[in-house]
């Protein structure tokens, strides 16, 4: 059976050596397919460990509370989530004080993001963050002061501390502390300016280095008095702890919420998840591409090996006029099948991992590689090799030795 096997492998490599161009025209949209499940695998992954050593670093006993139900990635990328990102949040300021009471919660930090134009010496970018929070947020989330200091309940609510390089854009200067700036109108002096970050990716979804950040209740009275709040982080006294706030929290806040559970209380792995809609737009339309080109790869390799039992008719019939077996004469198409398709799978990988690495240098994270990735790679390319191979192996099979050798005689 071994040397059976063998045989079949050397004359799968004879025929694709045979005809190269054919044969690596045909690996072509399976080397596409997999090059797009190994980009956005391998880059979802990367954009995940960062935010994942980001919390492992703070200690591991940080959970946050974000509105609405989170949906796993399939569900998200079926499913339009466009009515959600239109809608209030359902998060409270009586559900700050939940958190705030229960017991084993060290620090509470509510994180209100708002939009508007900031004014100082130059305008800011577009789109610049507005964040508007409590002094806790800095022991949570460890963010350090490179100017002044942060937040304090002590002092003015018309105080702001920003991020290195908006203190750059809208200032000039790294140094800005005592200056201006008028956020929707409103003059804040600057108390602090942070240590540059150069992590904007991270799990409270905000780039402080470019962001502005304000006193809470200064953040209400700039949206009309309404606490919109996207996010309230929790840090427990010790990471024994945090399941236990996270099931009171639960009981608590649905009970307060009239029995809807409309919220999430993530923590560990389920914090460094992508949750924006952009990524699943992008990962969406990977996959598209991905299985578009898989069809027409597994397509093309169904076309080609019918093509080839055409071309060996001849041979099939001697084949079996010497004694080969049904099963045998499978087994030599099929793995045909399946050598162009793992070719096709090894190719699609390296191409993908070139990909993301390249996409990479424009991002602030490399690639993730691991050997879940590749086995992904390799079983996709097994099972496509299998579905459009088979058919062609059977043809070939079932052909009759007496008319395959008069038809070619």
């Amino acid at each position: 059976m071994r040397f059976l096997f063998a045989n079949h492998a050397q004359n799968a490599y004879q025929s694709l050596r045979s005809s190269r161009v054919r044969s690596g025209l045909t690996m072509l949209g399976v080397t596409i397919g997999i090059a797009s499940i190994t980009a956005i695998l391998s880059l979802s992954g990367g954009a995940s460990k960062v935010i994942s050593d980001q919390i492992k670093a703070l200690g591991g006993n940080i959970a946050v509370i974000r509105p609405g139900v989170v949906q796993d990635p399939i569900s998200s990328l079926t499913n339009s989530n466009s009515h959600r990102d239109f809608a209030a949040s359902t998060l409270t300021e009586a559900d700050i004080v939940y958190v705030r009471n229960s017991e084993h919660v060290q620090s509470v930090a509510p994180i209100m993001i708002l939009g508007g134009t900031i004014k100082a010496d130059s305008k800011a970018p577009d789109g610049t963050p507005i964040v508007a929070t409590t002094p806790e947020l800095a022991s949570i989330s460890n963010l350090q002061v490179r100017d002044g200091q942060f937040l304090d309940d002590s002092i003015s609510q018309d105080t702001a501390v920003i991020g290195t390089q908006l203190s750059i854009d809208i200032f000039g200067t790294e140094s800005s502390i005592g200056k201006t700036v008028t956020i929707r109108g409103k003059p804040f002096t600057i108390v602090g300016v942070l240590k540059l970050q150069n992590d904007p990716i991270n799990y409270n979804q905000v780039d402080f280095d470019n962001a502005v950040i304000i006193n809470f209740a200064s953040g209400k009275s700039l949206n009309r008095s309404v606490a919109q709040i996207q996010q309230i982080n929790i840090k427990a006294d010790s990471t024994d702890n945090l399941n236990s706030i996270i099931n009171h929290l639960n009981q608590v806040i649905t009970a307060s919420h009239k029995g809807e559970k409309d919220f999430s209380i993530l923590s560990g792995d389920q914090i460094a998840q992508p949750t924006s809609q952009p990524f699943y737009t992008i990962a969406a339309v990977t996959t598209a591409i991905a299985a578009i080109s898989l069809l027409v790869g597994g397509i093309g390799i169904m076309n080609i090996m019918l093509v080839t039992v055409a071309e060996r008719t001849r041979e099939i019939g001697i084949r079996k006029a010497l004694g080969a077996s049904n099963g045998g004469i499978s087994w030599q198409f099929l793995i045909e099948s399946l050598a162009i398709s793992i070719g096709g799978g090894i190719a699609g990988y390296v191409v993908g991992y070139i990909v993301s690495f390249g996409i990479s240098t424009f991002l602030t994270f490399d690639p993730i590689i691991n050997w879940q990735i590749a086995t992904t790679a390799i079983v996709v390319s097994i099972i496509m090799g299998t579905i459009f191979g088979i058919y062609p192996a059977i043809r070939a099979a079932r052909k009759d030795p007496i008319e395959s050798l008069r038809q070619y005689s």
